[in-house]
């Protein structure tokens, strides 16, 4: 079965289909092959949707006159099978963030002024959910405020249906999802899925609840006998204990060459490979987005228990913004670092209630 274009080829009960299948156990390996070819065009077809998200959202973003850095994805076959077990009630061709599309954002003021412009401002598309994971941050310490549309186009219907997920989140609440995400790489566990050890995920859900007090966010009630002083107390014994700041410099080390082929388009399939020590980028045009998936879906299927690959296919307008906006797929944890050993080697007295 050869994919040709990537307008949608497949029923909604093919393509949950698929889902189950790719979960189970007892599935051949031809049944396999097919499911995985139709997750590929289902996912594949979300790139026009994300794209429209795009130019509105920078267009938004733009009036404010304010720095950011916008970025979009389409979401890894792994991470969505382990979705599909996770949730076992889960219909793939329901699941909400296939198409993800992200702003990141200075400070907290500007966050709250583009929701405020989407809340306010009438859209074609259905306004389907939304999480304020800034409020009522997760008990992981996961802070990022989700939007989901289902999508609505009069002039190409085709895509109707298919739902984006907008997140929007500050510098600091990237870089320590950047920080949990290499430390969960190199320790072979999904700490972003609060999965692997506990040491670990506590430290973390404590340093979110830190980057909270700095931020002048809502803190998490299972620190409610914590003052902000004993928070970063906590932050610094842990820190040093777990020898965090040295272990995540020295990740940064480890890539000891990035290769990309040069060519001129916007669309990029970054490969992390610890083992060889390397991150690959292939690029293509937006025209190419089927060639991209389908390259895509061939370096997924390579993936194996002992190889520790990770591949996403993103976009992003210049190779410069694609390692700001995708930091964790380079290692590159600085931002979080910095701010850490400004906790770590301050006086509680020097911080504000908000972010300097």
């Amino acid at each position: 079965m050869a994919l040709k274009d990537n307008i949608l080829r497949f029923t909604k009960r093919q393509i949950d289909d698929a889902g189950r299948l790719l979960i189970n156990a007892n599935a051949t390996a031809a049944e396999k092959e097919t499911a995985l070819e139709i997750l590929s065009n289902f996912r594949a077809c979300h790139a026009y949707p994300i794209n429209t998200f795009q130019a509105t959202l920078r267009t938004k973003l733009n009036k404010l006159n304010k720095e950011y850095l916008v970025s979009q994805r389409l979401k890894r076959t792994p991470s969505m099978l382990f979705k599909l077990e996770r949730y076992p009630q889960m219909r793939l061709s329901q699941m909400q963030d296939i198409g993800g599309l992200r702003a990141i954002l200075p400070s907290m003021d500007e966050v709250n002024q583009i929701i405020t412009v989407y809340k306010n401002t009438p859209l074609q598309h259905e306004r389907k959910s939304e999480k304020d994971y800034i409020l009522t941050p997760k008990d992981s310490g996961y802070r990022c405020y989700h939007i989901v549309y289902r999508y609505k186009n009069k002039i190409n219907p085709n895509y109707d249906g298919l739902m984006i997920e907008l997140q929007v989140r500050t510098r600091l609440q990237h870089a320590w999802a950047t920080a949990v995400e290499t430390m969960g790489t190199f320790i072979d566990h999904s700490l972003k899925s609060s999965q692997g050890p506990q040491e670990w995920l506590d430290f973390f859900s404590l340093v979110g609840n830190a980057f909270a007090y700095i931020e002048g966010t809502p803190t998490l009630e299972r620190y409610i006998n914590l003052n902000r002083d004993q928070v970063f107390d906590q932050v610094r014994s842990e820190a040093i204990r777990l020898q965090v700041v040295a272990q995540l410099a020295g990740f940064s080390q480890v890539i000891a060459n990035i290769e990309t082929d040069k060519k001129q388009g916007s669309l990029h399939l970054v490969t992390l490979d610890i083992l060889n020590k390397e991150v690959r980028i292939k690029t293509y045009s937006k025209s190419s987005i089927e060639s991209a998936s389908v390259e895509y879906l061939r370096e997924e299927s390579l993936i194996t228990d002992n190889n520790k690959v990770q591949v996403v296919l993103v976009s992003s307008d210049s190779l410069d913004n694609l390692r700001k906006a995708y930091p964790s797929y380079f290692l590159d944890t600085q931002e979080f670092i910095k701010t850490l050993e400004k906790i770590i080697n301050s006086p509680n007295n020097a911080w504000s209630t908000t972010a300097s």
